[in-house]
């Protein structure tokens, strides 16, 4: 493949993820825009976009735009959009497919969203698509739902229902995305070993996804993210104006303790932004606002 051919790739892929941080801010800010007393007061939340370069800006290793909220519905939500391109290290190369045969040079973009509602109600909820090329290049990401009230963790949850049909929606419209690996792979991945517990209800995640059909395999994760900017405001809507007492609030701030667990110990993500020089706000913006260990 040459390389005006691999960097127009680049460019499509980049373009589709930008773009999609754009609609999903703006469909969580007319989720703020709706409600109102007498469960939320003040002003609708919008996203404050920061845009950040990686490296110390002696060379050009890309860099981001970094979307975050504080609002009534939405007590933090980041909405992350990265390009950034260089050299692995040594020790982290060797982890990666395709980076022994690349001297080490990655280039990956993509977008990240975590969602912590204020109302205990409302599931959280965790989305990422990503490009990411080494002498090879493949798409990888998903979307998982985190409800925090022990009603809701039950698989047979609506929310939760009604979420996975849209990640099956997405995988049935693409040859190569199957739904039920990429479930299992999701659950296996969203796991708590030191609790044996499932961190939330589950999605899809998919990782290396390459089926040798560029075009099919983009389309497919475009659609990931098409999904879930359809089918999460619908839940928040669903839910945003139930009642919460004080004991739910604090169910919900213990059981946000499990995904900051996950997300210090397991997640892969997380790693690789730490890992490859990422904005840290950015990275651990993930990190819910308020939480407890009791």
């Amino acid at each position: 493949m040459t390389d005006e051919y691999l960097n127009a790739r680049k460019a499509r892929a980049s373009a589709w993820f930008k773009s999609l941080q754009e609609d999903i801010c703006r469909r969580f800010e007319a989720l703020e825009d709706a409600a109102g007393p007498p469960l939320y007061k003040g002003g609708a939340g919008r996203f404050e976009l920061t845009e950040w370069r990686r490296g110390d800006g002696s060379e050009d290793l890309g860099g981001g735009r970094m979307g975050l909220m504080r609002g009534k519905v939405f007590e933090k939500v980041g909405v992350h959009f990265s390009l950034v391109h260089g050299t692995f290290s040594e020790a982290f190369a060797a982890q990666i497919p395709g980076a022994d045969q690349s001297g080490g040079h990655f280039w990956a973009s993509g977008i990240s969203l975590i969602a912590h509602p204020r109302n205990p109600h409302v599931p959280a909820a965790h989305m990422n698509t990503r490009m990411l090329v080494t002498s090879d290049s493949w798409f990888g990401g998903g979307g998982d739902l985190n409800p925090l009230l022990a009603y809701q963790r039950d698989p047979a949850f609506e929310d939760s229902v009604d979420f996975h049909a849209a990640m099956k929606a997405a995988c049935d419209l693409h040859a190569g995305a199957d739904f039920t690996a990429m479930r299992d792979t999701c659950d296996t991945y969203f796991h708590l070993p030191h609790r044996n517990e499932p961190r939330g209800t589950g999605g899809i995640f998919y990782d290396r996804f390459n089926t040798g059909d560029w075009d099919g395999d983009f389309a497919f994760t475009q659609e990931v993210g098409r999904q879930f900017a359809g089918i999460y405001p619908q839940l928040v809507a669903r839910r945003m104006k139930r009642p919460w007492s004080d004991a739910e609030r604090e169910e919900q701030l213990v059981q946000r303790g499990r995904y900051v667990e996950f997300n210090l110990l397991y997640d892969r993500g997380t790693t690789f932004g730490l890992k490859t020089g990422g904005n840290v706000t950015s990275i651990l913006s993930s990190m819910p606002p308020v939480v407890k260990w009791p």
